[in-house]
């Protein structure tokens, strides 16, 4: 029996894989031949798993700019040393193999694993979920006392900004990370993403968020 492409791989991912190879790729191989050497990115981003939220389309990268792990809720776990983390191993090549210059903490709004955190998940969804979500509770219980009797509608939008700031506060428990501040200045970033607006909030240094303009 004689396989068709359709077989190989979905309808969907043939027909973008060939849009991709007939358009971007024609205009842009002599930028992928030169990737194919090796790559410098210039920022590490931790973000969702969240299909609306792309690190590279928001922040108009082309290949190479960006290394990107994501994970639902954009979590950076604890420091654990050994054992099998995909976020801390990502962490630790970006860092002390490519020497990234930032490393950025990417939420964003209306996110489905904050959601979870903050209202509870169904015990058929939390084999592996439930136990990756406990690395937010302390954020929770941070997001509970500063909404401080609110409505709980506001729970999750308070929980997804203190949830990126604990993120970014984790990593500085990383030996590596802290010896990359320490020796070349590494900065670390919190940002959320507007799904609806376009909006993106920075955060401070204080923890609290601010609107960028989209104006030069």
């Amino acid at each position: 029996m004689i396989e068709t492409e359709s077989d190989l791989a979905p309808d969907t991912l043939c027909k973008g894989y060939r849009r991709f190879k007939s358009r971007r790729f024609a205009v842009e191989h002599d930028l992928y031949e030169q990737l194919s050497k090796g790559q410098q990115p210039h920022t590490l981003v931790i973000a969702c798993s969240d299909s609306r939220v792309d690190p590279a389309v928001i922040f108009d990268c082309a290949p190479g700019e960006l290394f990107v792990v994501r994970n639902v809720a954009n979590l950076t776990p604890e420091y654990c040393p050994g054992g099998v983390h995909g976020v801390s191993a990502a962490l630790e090549y970006a860092v002390k193999v490519l020497k990234v210059k930032g490393v950025v903490v990417l939420g964003h709004r209306e996110c489905g694993g904050v959601r979870a955190c903050a209202h509870g998940l169904d015990d058929a969804h939390s084999e592996f979920l439930g136990p990756w979500l406990e690395v937010m509770q302390p954020a929770r219980e941070e997001a509970v006392q500063s909404i401080n009797g609110a409505p709980d509608t506001r729970l999750c939008d308070r929980l997804e900004l203190v949830s990126i700031h604990r993120s970014v506060e984790r990593l500085k428990d990383f030996p590596f990370v802290a010896e990359a501040i320490e020796s070349y200045g590494l900065e670390l970033h919190g940002a959320r993403f507007g799904i609806a607006s376009g909006e993106l909030e920075w955060m401070r240094p204080d923890g609290s968020f601010e609107t960028l303009s989209d104006r030069r």
